[in-house]
């Protein structure tokens, strides 16, 4: 391989972390912004006495989720096993406000 190859390859690969690297800044900004929105869910619920879980709407989002996954060519497990992730720990921050 010669060296401009390399030199390109190099180049290519700077851009694509720089790209992942915001990427994951938004990241974790709208994971921010959306465990904002549950906390307030949260104390919404707990003011109410409602559950801290919702089953049918977390089977909703979940198929939700999937769908946009497969039109994102995203793994469709893989984005089911995030948000259910994420719905675990909103549960958590629920229950807390429930206690």
């Amino acid at each position: 391989m010669s060296d401009d190859a390399v030199t390109r390859a190099a180049a290519l690969l700077n851009s694509h972390r720089e790209s992942i690297d915001r990427l994951d800044a938004i990241l974790v900004y709208t994971l921010g912004e959306r465990f904002k929105h549950t906390q307030a869910v949260g104390k919404l619920k707990a003011e109410h006495d409602l559950p801290p879980s919702d089953p049918t709407r977390e089977a909703t989002q979940i198929a939700r989720l999937e769908d946009l996954a497969i039109q994102a060519d995203l793994d469709p497990e893989f984005a089911k096993s995030f948000l259910n992730f994420i719905i675990r720990e909103v549960i958590k921050h629920h229950e807390k406000h429930q206690s």
